[in-house]
């Protein structure tokens, strides 16, 4: 099975970075994560998109079509989806074929605030509700206090934080399952 993880944070020591990393070794069997580079993702602007997808836009949509199931992990901004995410969920739900349609997508955010992303994970649900994807319900993986469950090179030290990753990526495969 083939995830692609995106992380709504462009930082270079980002909390959710980190925990998408975390996800690629806490897979279950037959489960392999790679994660997408948003970096170069311009700002949407429809009279570019009519004039032809920019290159980079394309291949993340190809890269999402090409995916069974994706994994969002996303920081919180002014209480909601930071504006990273938020540009590449706006261009990945325009035409041509907008790649998420019929996706499973599971959710997880780290922060430094204790409610670890939630209401940004709430908004999320809603816009994936507009891009018809399947969303797993449960667990909600909320990293609270995210400074205080990875260490310096990067590796989550908190259990807990581990089997919520973990149990999140066995509700993900069997979504992904049993929408075929």
């Amino acid at each position: 099975m083939k995830v692609l993880g995106i992380c709504g944070s462009l930082r270079k020591a980002s909390y959710n970075a980190m925990a998408l990393r975390a996800a690629q070794k806490l897979a279950p069997a037959g489960m392999e994560i790679t994660i997408a580079d948003i970096s170069a993702i311009p700002f949407f602007n429809d009279d570019v998109r009519a004039a032809g997808e920019p290159a980079s836009v394309a291949a993340l949509k190809a890269q999402v079509r090409e995916a069974d199931a994706l994994l969002i992990a996303t920081p919180e901004y002014n209480f909601s989806v930071p504006g990273v995410l938020k540009n590449v969920l706006d261009w990945m739900s325009r035409p041509p074929e907008p790649p998420f349609e019929g996706k499973p997508v599971a959710i997880m955010g780290a922060s430094g605030g204790p409610l670890g992303t939630a209401r940004a994970q709430y908004d999320l649900r809603k816009i994936f509700v507009y891009m018809n994807t399947f969303t797993v319900n449960k667990p909600e993986v909320f990293i609270g206090s995210a400074q205080t469950k990875f260490n310096a090179e990067g590796e989550p030290t908190d259990e807990a934080t581990k089997k919520f990753i973990g149990d999140l990526l066995v509700s993900l495969q069997a979504l992904a399952k049993r929408l075929g």
